[in-house]
């Protein structure tokens, strides 16, 4: 997958949003738009789905994630049978499958039904960017793990993928991210080098990067860690998205690796921990240097004051000259051609408001497009 020098960097979110309203007659709400019922709840779902949508567009977010209100593990994990919740996890009862009645991400299918009503608002066709919990982080919520359980969820997956993605003449899912936070954070037997468990991994990620080509679309996974370095054998893999202080951005192997497999990079240029953006701010407008428990208090006072409205949450984010220099040194070491995408590195769920996290975007695209 060769990418010209001349194509712009595109501006993508991982897709979650804070909540907006009651959670609980949201969730309710997808559950019945899921399974085709037409009452209230299922119509405020689909109207929030298209509406938060929206506002991605019109902050210029061009490849924007499908807007994710939802617990994502929890979300795919309810649309498998052949698993049981049970105390403390998961555990499989049968070969799991695809739950026949609940196999559309509700979210993505609102999209879809609403696709000519975006394009008019949008005044142009729309990409849409999709994320799965990929089958390494779905694992760890089982009590027991084998090596065999990451092929039996990507199997899932995959088939998930394959009646969630779609293509029509308003709008298109361009970029599919298979999400594996909980990869490579700590040692794992069944990820030991030459383990049937590794191999098993590798294959599962690639049955599913397999499922989205097939589909017209470019693939991503997402890492909070790049310590274990088994994502760079995916030859289906296309856009690696990790955060903004991960030694994958600096290290001199990355751009050799990235060269020889011809694969890409998403730029992540801001923070999305919302604790630390307050840390960060205390600690650059404090006049001494502050102990930690004096911090953390000051973090807490911070939150009750936004939470009583007497403190613009906006003053935390990051400034768009921040965002565009992380993104300079991400092109810097790599090169225009090796950088796909720029967004906030990763979801946005943990931000104090909605508007907040809009604004968030807003800067993220203003970055991009100002950068030269």
């Amino acid at each position: 997958m060769k990418r010209g020098k001349h194509l712009k960097i595109k501006t993508s979110d991982s897709g979650s949003l804070p909540n907006v309203g009651s959670s609980e007659l949201f969730l309710e709400g997808a559950n019945r738009f899921s399974l085709n019922q037409k009452d209230e709840l299922a119509e405020q779902f689909e109207k929030q789905v298209v509406e938060s949508f929206l506002d991605k567009i019109r902050v210029g977010i061009e490849v924007p994630n499908y807007p994710q209100f939802r617990d994502m593990n929890e979300m795919f994990l309810s649309m498998m049978e052949g698993i049981e919740k049970i105390s403390g996890g998961y555990l499989e009862t049968a070969l799991p499958s695809l739950n026949p009645i609940r196999s559309r991400i509700a979210e993505v299918f609102a999209l879809e039904r609403n696709a000519q009503t975006i394009q008019e608002h949008a005044g142009q066709p729309f990409e849409v960017r999709v994320c799965v919990t990929g089958p390494y982080t779905l694992a760890s919520f089982f009590s027991y793990r084998d090596e065999g359980i990451f092929s039996r969820l990507g199997n899932v997956i995959a088939e998930l993928l394959e009646q969630n993605l779609f293509s029509n003449k308003h709008a298109k899912t361009s970029l599919v991210s298979v999400d594996e936070p909980s990869f490579g954070l700590m040692d794992d037997p069944l990820t030991d080098f030459g383990s049937s468990g590794r191999e098993n991994l590798l294959n599962s990620w690639e049955t599913i990067f397999r499922k989205i080509k097939a589909k017209k679309a470019q693939t991503m996974i997402h890492l909070h860690s790049t310590s274990n370095s088994l994502f760079w054998e995916a030859d289906y893999l296309d856009v690696i998205d990790s955060h903004v202080d991960d030694p994958l951005v600096t290290m001199k192997t990355t751009g050799e690796r990235l060269e020889s497999r011809d694969k890409f990079l998403k730029a992540s240029i801001t923070i999305n921990d919302f604790d630390k953006l307050i840390k960060e701010k205390i600690t650059a407008d404090s006049q001494e240097k502050l102990a930690e428990p004096d911090l953390n208090e000051r973090v807490a006072d911070a939150w009750t004051d936004i939470k009583h409205k007497r403190l613009n949450p906006d003053s935390f984010l990051e400034t768009v000259d921040t965002m565009k220099r992380r993104l300079a040194n991400v092109v810097g070491h790599f090169g225009t051609e090796r950088v796909l995408y720029a967004g906030p590195e990763c979801g946005l769920k943990g931000y104090p408001t909605y508007e907040t996290a809009m604004e968030c975007l807003r800067r993220v695209s203003v970055a991009v497009n100002s950068y030269k």
